[in-house]
């Protein structure tokens, strides 16, 4: 459950600490597509009405919270591609992402809640996990909003490029349509090759011609 005194409470135990930056990542489990992150710094006094963890929401209501969230708040977006979560790891390249999301705000952090439990490396301000904080955290679920809206718009456009895989369904989860087209039309290069099931089909020479 959500909980509007995490920030209040920061807030309140260090006169220097204003500006409070949730951050969570999506797209660490799928087979395709990179990973995002999004930092949200929220203006108290102008907090969207009906936010949550967006995996509890229904796509309906996250498309409805995204531009209000956009609207009232200093929001960071960051993608970590195929080829970089391929080379450092998709724990790391999450990781990654979270860190570049909170440096694509239009002012710094004076402090970063992070969803999970595991801190970048090299934060540029001080900062804390929230295990479930998406379902905890104000700022936290808000971010958590904006990068899952992000993600799956950006799994939409390429599914118009690459079309039978099912991303405008599954996001690039391993579903059993994607299971089925990857075996029909072979590995695209916006796979994570590094992930077994596609590595296991690229050593049987599955390729995509498109």
């Amino acid at each position: 459950m959500l909980d509007p005194e995490i920030e209040i409470k920061l807030r309140s135990s260090d006169p220097s600490i204003h500006r409070i930056a949730g951050i969570d990542e999506v797209g660490r489990g799928p087979w395709a597509g990179p990973v995002t992150a999004c930092a949200v710094v929220l203006d108290p006094d102008n907090i969207p009405d009906g936010l949550g963890d967006s995996k509890a929401l229904s796509a309906r209501k996250r498309e409805a919270l995204y531009q209000p969230i956009l609207d009232s708040a200093d929001v960071g977006l960051a993608h970590v591609s195929v080829e970089v979560i391929d080379q450092i790891n998709i724990l790391q390249a999450s990781l990654l992402a979270m860190r570049l999301a909170l440096g694509k705000l239009a002012s710094p952090a004076d402090f970063a809640l992070i969803d999970g439990n595991k801190t970048p490396a090299e934060m540029p301000c001080p900062s804390q996990t929230l295990v479930k904080g998406d379902a905890r955290c104000l700022s936290i679920a808000a971010a958590s909003i904006v990068a899952k809206v992000t993600r799956d718009r950006l799994m939409v456009a390429l599914s118009q490029q690459h079309p039978g895989y099912g991303w405008e369904r599954n996001a690039g989860y391993g579903t059993k349509q994607h299971i089925s087209a990857l075996n029909q039309l072979g590995v695209t290069q916006h796979h994570r090759r590094s992930f077994k099931p596609i590595h296991k089909m690229l050593c049987e020479g599955n390729y995509s011609t498109s």
